[in-house]
């Protein structure tokens, strides 16, 4: 099943379960943001800003570095605690032998910290590099990282997600999803960024851009 059908699914649920007033701040917050004439995220032939981060086991990856090995999907999701990242990342989880064959890796980045970032269960079942970003500040190089509006905060207290907690922050912050696909010289060769938390690039398309991006490293 395409991952846009697993997402609409978990959306069916959402309206299903959420209390009123929660789905209608959150659907508030993505039309404010589709409508706000915002630019959001880096985009094509952008240079992907370099950083090192540490993963759930205390090791440190920096992009760069791995970039030296071969083209990078970075991906940036809004935390375990979110169905929607979840399905995402399982699914990109189910590619991966796709994206090793072309020469490609996969890195998924949160602003949980270590300790949150995965479960015991998802430790065992990624096989890729999982990322904290302290305070954002990765996410805010790649324009990115927006601060939830207070309304938005009490919708989140008031559904049991305290993202402080979570992100061992007292800013109520997130990144929006979003995908880039980084070639061996930095250059992002794709982007997408969806104000829509609830959206996320299907796997084909990652494949295919490294399709692209082998081609061009083989001419």
């Amino acid at each position: 099943m395409a991952v846009k059908a697993l997402l609409d699914q978990a959306k069916e649920g959402f309206v299903v379960k959420a209390p009123q007033e929660v789905q209608s701040q959150v659907f508030r917050h993505i039309q404010e943001q589709q409508e706000s004439g915002v630019v959001f995220g880096l985009t094509e032939e952008d240079k992907a800003p370099d950083f090192t981060l540490t993963g759930p086991l205390g090791e440190q990856v920096n992009l760069y570095r791995e970039l030296s090995k071969g083209p990078v999907i970075l991906t940036f999701y809004r935390g375990s605690w979110c169905p929607f990242c979840n399905i995402q990342l399982r699914a990109y989880q189910q590619m991966l032998p796709d994206i090793l064959k072309l020469g490609g890796q996969l890195i998924a980045v949160s602003l949980q910290s270590p300790d949150n970032s995965l479960s015991h269960k998802e430790k065992e079942e990624l096989t890729f590099q999982v990322l904290s970003d302290p305070n954002g500040r990765v996410a805010e190089s790649y324009r990115i990282l927006y601060e939830l509006p207070d309304y938005l905060q009490d919708a989140y207290n008031n559904f049991g997600l305290d993202l402080t907690e979570f992100n061992q922050t007292d800013r109520w912050i997130l990144p929006l999803t979003a995908t880039f696909i980084i070639d061996q010289e930095g250059n992002i060769r794709r982007a997408y960024v969806d104000p829509d938390f609830m959206k996320r690039m299907e796997p084909q398309k990652i494949i295919d851009q490294l399709i692209k991006i082998q081609a061009i490293h083989e001419r």
